[in-house]
């Protein structure tokens, strides 16, 4: 085991001293360059140096206590070289602790987003990225957010000046694998408490053995003498089904986990208080609007914020959201100010201060201790927000919001003849996760079905020039066709659905989604265009042309397997082999000197 003090350090600056690995030139070496990543090797990938496969899965480790005069701190760092930035310790400081008033004695657990620094280079190995293309979109990390998982614990301990033990074992990482790290600090938090720093090294330790978080395989991961074993989903995965991890048999005396989920929250416990307003919710979430949701502790605003950003998956929600938010907040003052409209994000807060300073926001949710129903909910009615004076309101929804859609009363009954008869709140969860999945569904098809019929023919790729360019999105040329191929293909729901996706096309969820949409199709486009040279005799063209334009041509095709290599174009292997074949013939057609230019020459 590499130690977490020793040579980690010099290990990581190594890494960062370390320049990338020199191209050798040649149409050989852009033939290797072309070659997709393997997946089937990552610890080739991942077994260079030490903390390669922590930082796959975490960015470091942090302790956080409460000290008399400097109030909250991070008192510990591992491993030991991970950078943080000041600015980016004191966020992690002071989201790591409830707010005073939340009263959280005994253990909580939650979570926390936060904007990490700008300027920061990632060395990322390549494998990892190409992971992350494997991954749904609403799973991919993103670049600009760390999270934060929490497990903070507070007890009476007159031995102590403050007459209690206060502090934070936080993990922070790039992935919004919330199921995973939530379930992973219960296995080594509680213990921790108890044995300090030597313990936190052997779980760094284990988990610098970890397999990198390939999507679609079980991985076993070991953590502290327990497996848990879990499976990332891939894109391919149809929406709404959950992979089944096998509890395995171990021959040893480890003890395994299977984990049904990594990411997904107990989505029926979290829309319970307000369960009445799902759709209504939904529709402002898929509209981007400002949300606030007041909750009594962080445990139950992250959950709530991140149910509410599930909601619309398999869409991916583009705005920021921050799952519990405090006074402290770098961006604080850039939310709550009066003077603009409130930005598009869903914030979860838990101060008293946040029901006056955020009065202005159009939608507030407020809700009280997310506990399981016995009996069914009672009715709680869309309220005004000139009702909401201060954060020990009543639990509710506070908007002047008119829904877009009719209320579908179905899944209303469903959920609460469930609660009548005792249905597990994880078959609750079900049922609300395959309601939200086909309204979305019904929502986003006709706009998929109309971005599609943006692609030019195939006819219209010729090997000779550069590939067609999409046709322009047209909102008009969209709404005609909702007449014949709208949602009502799908979904009984009646309402204004012409009014909802004209507010939607605005919203940066549309943006984003669209923008994803357009990056597709162009490399589609573009592997169309490789193949299509690919079935072109490039060698009986080159004879009949001069050597400056064979050069051209050789110069550019090397370009174009770079270029698949570089952007993962959707291209079938025996293509790109295809392609580097024509290159050699027709290089080896050309007179010698060219040859060894040529066979030398790098590409851009």
């Amino acid at each position: 085991h590499v130690t977490l003090r020793g040579g980690a350090g010099s290990g990581a600056m190594s890494r960062r001293e370390r320049g990338p690995k020199p191209r050798s030139g040649g149409a050989e070496a852009a033939a290797e360059e072309a070659a997709p990543t393997e997946p089937e090797s990552p610890d080739q990938c991942l077994s260079l140096l030490p903390w390669d496969r922590f930082s796959a899965w975490l960015h470091c480790v942090c302790v956080v206590g409460f000290d008399l005069e400097l109030g909250q701190a991070v008192e510990v760092i591992y491993p030991p070289h991970s950078k943080l930035t000041d600015k980016e310790k004191t966020n992690i400081c002071y989201l790591s602790f409830p707010d005073s008033n939340s009263g959280c004695l005994g253990d909580t657990q939650f979570c926390f987003r936060f904007r990490r620094s700008p300027g920061r280079k990632v060395s990322l190995c390549c494998f990892l990225d190409q992971l992350d293309r494997d991954l749904p979109v609403y799973l991919k990390k993103d670049s600009v957010y760390y999270y934060g998982y929490v497990y903070f614990r507070q007890v009476r301990d007159k031995s102590l000046k403050r007459g209690y033990f206060q502090k934070s074992l936080v993990l922070i990482s790039k992935l919004p694998y919330v199921h995973l790290f939530r379930t992973m600090l219960k296995q080594i938090a509680p213990e921790y408490f108890e044995r300090n720093e030597a313990f936190l090294e052997a779980v760094c330790s284990d988990i610098d053995r970890w397999p990198p978080p390939v999507p679609g395989k079980v991985l076993q991961l070991p953590i502290m003498g327990v497996i848990m074993k879990l499976q990332i989903p891939t894109y391919r995965d149809k929406p709404g089904t959950t992979p089944i991890v096998q509890n395995m048999h171990q021959a040893d005396a480890q003890i395994s986990m299977a984990l049904p989920t990594v990411h997904e929250v107990d989505l029926f416990r979290c829309f319970c208080p307000v369960f009445f307003h799902i759709q209504m919710l939904w529709e402002l979430v898929l509209l981007g609007e400002p949300l606030v949701v007041m909750a009594p502790s962080p445990a139950e605003s992250s959950e709530a914020v991140l149910a509410l950003v599930s909601c619309i998956s398999p869409l991916k929600y583009c705005s920021d959201f921050r799952p519990y938010f405090t006074i402290h907040d770098s961006e604080f003052k850039e939310y709550t100010t009066r003077t603009q409209p409130p930005p598009s994000v869903i914030l979860g807060v838990t101060n008293p201060f946040f029901a006056k300073t955020l009065q202005h926001w159009p939608h507030i949710i407020r809700i009280g201790d997310i506990k399981l129903p016995g009996e069914v909910p009672k009715q709680v009615k869309v309220k005004k927000l000139k009702n909401l004076k201060t954060l020990d309101s009543r639990p509710g929804v506070y908007t002047s919001y008119k829904p877009y859609l009719n209320k579908d009363e179905e899944i209303v009954k469903q959920l609460q003849k469930g609660v009548q008869q005792k249905r597990p709140t994880e078959a609750q969860s079900v049922i609300l996760r395959r309601y939200f999945l086909e309204l979305t569904e019904s929502f986003i098809i006709p706009l998929e079905r109309y971005v599609a019929s943006l692609m030019p023919l195939q006819k219209c790729i010729s090997p000779w020039k550069s590939p067609p360019q999409l046709r322009q999105f047209s909102q008009d040329d969209f709404m005609k066709t909702l007449e014949k191929a709208g949602p009502q293909l799908t979904t009984g729901l009646k309402g204004d659905w012409i009014g909802l996706y004209r507010h939607f096309l605005k919203s940066p969820n549309f943006d984003g989604w669209f923008r994803s949409r357009q990056k597709e199709m162009t490399q589609k486009l573009e592997a169309l265009h490789l193949e299509a040279l690919c079935n072109e005799n490039l060698v009986f063209w080159s004879q009949k042309h001069t050597e400056v334009e064979t050069v051209d041509l050789v110069l550019k095709l090397k370009n174009k397997l770079l270029q698949a290599d570089r952007e993962h174009l959707p291209v079938k292997t025996d293509t790109l082999k295809k392609l580097q074949t024509h290159i050699n013939d027709i290089i080896l057609a050309l007179p010698d000197d060219l040859q060894d230019i040529l066979l030398k020459t790098g590409t851009t």
